[in-house]
């Protein structure tokens, strides 16, 4: 009979990133059963196969204290862990099955909603007017922006919001691709967040991004007299059952727009947007520009 230790002093210290991300209930959470069916299905498997909680531990390289936070759903357990333990307890493939759905548990709740919706895109514009586009950053650049939050994230919630933004990007490899268009303000392009290196990088993206077939950037210069842009950064997002969202963000609330009225008056305004900003070809020659000027 296998003897539990969770009431056991907790280990420090793991190999390997063993760590897993801090996780809080929320009833309301969709994912909220999938992480507590991984922790139970682990501890179960565990037990049949007739292991302490410190005997996995130490067969797959993390400590006690994370195999037992783990199995009460308390952090979410690494693709890695619940590889090696599928192997140690003979579950032959019935942990590590658990792997995409337990990821996509580490990501913020409004991140997920946002990349549900990315994933069914065929046509999508975005106009941002103080930062770099999410699915445009380079992940130094989302690290700066991330960390210089205030109230200022835990360290844990730091990686949590740069892996969930990376992980957007995938969108760009799909097929099929989907069409892309960003409009981005040319103060956004010059500020320098991160530093000035983060920033080179950055712009050396957008160029390679830029040249992409299905993605368009485009640039708002700061001399232009008629914006239509001016309440702020939006989204529209054509999906692939013919309906469209709009997707706005302000200070501290997101917002999907699915009334069609207001969703008309998103598409307006991001097709003035885009005709009164600098043509895709003019933008790429306008970020070299840019580019050039960083020493």
């Amino acid at each position: 009979m296998a003897v539990d230790n969770e009431g056991a002093a907790r280990g420090s210290h793991t190999t390997g990133g063993a760590d897993g991300t801090p996780w809080e209930p929320d009833w309301d959470d969709e994912y909220a059963p999938v992480v507590k069916a991984a922790g139970r299905q682990i501890k179960l498997w565990r037990e049949s196969a007739g292991l302490t909680q410190q005997e996995l531990g130490d067969a797959i390289g993390y400590s006690l204290g994370m195999v037992s936070a783990v199995e009460r759903a308390r952090r979410l357990p690494h693709p890695e862990f619940l590889g090696k333990a599928d192997e140690v307890v003979g579950a032959g493939g019935k942990l590590a099955a658990m792997k995409k759905d337990v990821e996509e548990a580490r990501y913020p709740k409004k991140v997920r909603d946002l990349a549900r919706l990315e994933a069914e895109v065929v046509e999508m514009g975005g106009y941002n007017n103080h930062n770099i586009h999410g699915l445009l950053q380079t992940e130094e650049y989302a690290r700066a922006l991330f960390n210089m939050r205030r109230p200022a994230h835990s360290e844990d919630d730091l990686e949590r919001y740069v892996a969930a933004r990376m992980a957007r990007q995938e969108i760009f490899k799909r097929r099929p691709t989907p069409t892309l268009t960003f409009v981005q303000e040319e103060a956004t392009l010059r500020r320098p967040l991160g530093g000035r290196m983060v920033l080179r990088q950055q712009l050396e993206h957008l160029l390679e991004i830029g040249r992409l077939r299905h993605v368009e950037i485009q640039v708002m210069p700061l001399d232009r007299e008629e914006h239509a842009g001016m309440g702020g950064q939006l989204q529209v997002l054509k999906l692939r059952d013919g309906t469209a969202v709009g997707y706005c963000e302000s200070q501290l609330n997101t917002r999907v727009v699915s009334d069609p009225k207001e969703v008309q008056v998103l598409e307006l305004r991001y097709g003035i947007i885009r005709a009164q900003a600098l043509s895709p070809r003019e933008s790429l020659a306008f970020i070299e520009k840019l580019l050039g000027e960083i020493t």
